[in-house]
């Protein structure tokens, strides 16, 4: 849909001088923008590409001359991120899911169905389900018996949501996420070789045969309002509690939360984070990609948690953790460091070693 520059003004809530009549159909980095396109010439560095191109407007810093680049209209921001948050919004027009139901969808006689929900082709929606108000519901979804869904889901194709389950309002998820699966839970009737490492660190006595035997998941998983799944995430329900993500929580692609695993509120957990049974994780924590919390351990409030960093032990809370296994940022730079040091370190040892071999010889021959 095409905007002009005071729509996409008033959607970021910037100011905005020159022609604000001006359509705009899309946005473009600066050297590739037409003359119907938004440059994203938001900091400095991508101020000059704007020559390259033929944009009559584009979103610049504050302070910008933005007649002396050549523009017909300027959008100012202080914040680029905050300003893309806005203005991707302004320009997505999101998936296409007819309104109404699908002549194949199957749903349960049972289920509830609100206002305005669009469902689309081969959806199943088991018994007792509940589906809030203004729901997409894209291909292939389903949901099992007795789940609850709050207002305006977005739920895309492939999704899979187990029995159960209970999720707040404004929930996103994006294809192929399973939601309350059975949680990975195995027992040996005797103390298993896993069990005797934990408690000796890597002493055995012996190693004998041994058979698993499942421990089934009681539990469901309770999700809060304005949460994210990205694609092919999985959350596994609770042995007899719930799993729990906090509203405001955003998970990435291929993120795995275990079984009764607790997730705070706004945390980030970024792609194929993995997070073992029983684990709890504060408010507003940060983890980049590939890090892995054990489990039966807490990670504090606003722990922020570098890419691939092994959690094995508690976080406490505001610590910024980086490595294997995880130790404050600054002590892991500085091991590195010192580590890369190493190959002169041993080049100087040898040097000093053949300093006093020579002068052990030397004074031995006086």
């Amino acid at each position: 849909m095409a905007q002009t520059v005071e729509t996409i003004a008033t959607a970021l809530a910037a100011r905005a001088e020159g022609d604000l009549t001006l359509p705009i159909d899309s946005a473009s980095e600066p050297q590739s923008a037409g003359p119907r396109q938004i440059a994203l010439a938001m900091s400095e560095k991508y101020i000059p590409g704007l020559a390259a191109g033929q944009a009559l407007a584009a979103i610049v810093p504050e302070g910008t001359d933005w007649q002396a680049l050549g523009l017909k209209a300027a959008i100012f921001v202080a914040r680029p991120r905050l300003a893309m948050a806005g203005l991707s919004k302004a320009f997505d027009p999101g998936p296409e899911i007819a309104p109404g139901i699908h002549p194949t969808a199957v749903i349960d006689p049972s289920a509830v169905i609100g206002d305005g929900a669009a469902i689309g082709p081969f959806v199943v929606i088991g018994r007792d389900v509940t589906i809030g108000a203004h729901a997409r519901i894209a291909a292939h979804v389903c949901i099992s018996e007795a789940s609850q869904i709050g207002e305006n889901a977005l739920i895309l194709h492939g999704v899979k949501i187990g029995a159960r389950v209970s999720i707040g309002d404004n929930f996103i998820a994006q294809p192929g996420g399973v939601v309350g699966s059975d949680g990975f839970s195995f027992v040996t009737p005797e103390k298993s070789g896993v069990e005797e490492i934990r408690e000796t660190l890597g002493q055995r006595e012996g190693i004998k045969e041994q058979s698993w035997t499942r421990i089934h998941s009681l539990g469901t998983v309770e999700i809060g309002d304005d949460v994210e799944l990205g694609a092919n995430v999985a959350i596994d329900r609770g042995t007899v509690r719930a799993t729990s993500i906090g509203s405001g929580t955003k998970l990435d692609n291929l993120v795995h939360i275990g079984h009764n695993v607790q997730v705070g509120r706004d945390c980030l957990l970024c792609g194929q984070v993995g997070i073992a049974g029983s684990s709890r994780i504060g408010d507003r924590v940060v983890m980049g990609g590939q890090c892995g919390v054990n489990d039966n351990i807490f990670v504090g409030d606003d722990v922020i948690a570098g890419g691939a960093t092994k959690i094995f032990t508690n976080a406490p809370a505001g610590r910024v953790l980086l490595g294997y296994p995880a130790v404050k940022m600054e002590t892991h730079v500085e091991a590195w460091k010192n580590i890369r040091r190493l190959p002169r370190l041993f080049a100087q040892m040898a040097e000093l070693r053949e300093t006093v071999t020579n002068l052990s010889q030397k004074k031995g021959t006086e």
